[in-house]
């Protein structure tokens, strides 16, 4: 039997996209045995999927405590016992979907013959047995998982995250959105990720969550990690009473069921946005100093971005904080794009 590892520790967003592979790779290697190894604060959003045997979780978190405290006998254990965990599945392949040197590393510790490199930098590289080399500005989305499906023999059309959500999950956030009127549902908004040239002016956030309640009777519930937590209750306060502030409140599962049921999201370059186009769920994207995608591939995802000389500029802006690319997009043009989804 086949076993095929996969390596993408992190971010939530880039998770969320890697998933569209999952039911790809299993039409491929029906009988295969497939591993997924990830940080635990996104391991959750692999579980229970029906194409994924196991989850092995990397304690990121732990082993840095382990070196900063020089407790290196213990941290070579724990190396060591990891290497045996991947070892004793015996994998055929390999794939680093992060081609990071840490990713590579782990991979690298699995053992397998066939290790392939998606993008690989940072030396990484010298690890793998084949890289494939990213395409430069593919509009699509997933395009560098796409690009990997094609080279496997899968099919890589109908691209979407593939979240698998519970009973549990969805009874847990109609519990805590229990308030919200089921005839006027909800808008969903993520408004934070932990780069600032990525967010939206503040105060376009509340002028539309306005509009969006007098307009459409929508409340706002807005997501957000547990980092978020105070920015997402101000923006809910200062949207008024009728906004949610659930930020940092519940689980990323949870946040998917909210997702899933809402009836519209509008949300900037964060795992949460991508979350959508997975659930079917209209979404508005705010892209500028990053763009992931300009072609959802879905009719019920807008996507406004407005093109700069300096954009994406990434981690590198070099606009003295304006932010011009998001500021180009105003609220009026969000609500033009609301009105033709609902």
């Amino acid at each position: 039997m086949t076993a095929i590892l996969l390596v993408r520790l992190s971010a939530m967003g880039d998770v969320v996209m890697a998933s569209s592979l999952l039911s790809r790779l299993r039409r491929r290697y029906p009988t295969a045995r497939i591993v997924w190894l990830a940080q635990p604060e996104v391991a959750s959003l692999l579980q229970h999927h029906p194409a994924l045997d196991a989850v092995v979780v990397w304690p990121r978190q732990q082993w840095l405590q382990l070196w900063q405290r020089r407790h290196y006998r213990q941290l070579w254990r724990e190396v060591l016992a990891l290497r045996q965990r991947l070892r004793n599945e015996h994998f055929d392949l390999a794939i680093d979907l992060q081609g990071l040197l840490k990713s590579g590393l782990l991979l690298w510790l699995s053992g397998a013959k066939r290790r392939i490199g998606l993008g690989s930098r940072e030396g990484s590289g010298r690890l793998m047995s084949e890289v494939i080399q990213r395409i430069p500005d593919d509009p699509g989305f997933g395009s560098e998982y796409r690009q990997l499906a094609r080279h496997l023999g899968a099919t890589d059309t109908n691209f979407f995250p593939e979240l698998i959500l519970l009973d549990a999950d969805r009874e847990s956030i109609r519990a805590q959105l229990a308030t919200v009127d089921a005839a006027s549902g909800y808008v969903v908004f993520a408004p934070f990720t932990t780069r600032p040239q990525k967010h939206w002016l503040i105060d376009r956030w509340i002028a539309l969550g306005e509009q969006l309640q007098q307009r459409y009777a929508l409340r706002c519930v807005v997501l957000g990690g547990p980092t978020d937590q105070d920015q997402g209750q101000a923006l809910a306060t200062a949207i008024g009473a009728s906004a949610i502030n659930l930020a940092g409140a519940t689980t990323l599962r949870e946040a998917a069921a909210a997702i899933a049921s809402a009836r519209l999201l509008i949300g900037v370059d964060t795992g949460l946005t991508h979350m959508a186009l997975g659930f079917s769920t209209p979404s508005i994207a705010l892209f500028g100093a990053t763009r992931p995608y300009l072609e959802s591939g879905s009719e019920e995802a807008v996507i406004c971005y407005h093109q700069h000389t300096c954009s994406p500029c990434r981690r590198r802006p070099s606009c003295d904080g304006r932010f011009d690319c998001m500021a180009d997009i105003s609220v009026a043009e969000v609500l033009k794009n609301v009105e033709s989804l609902l």
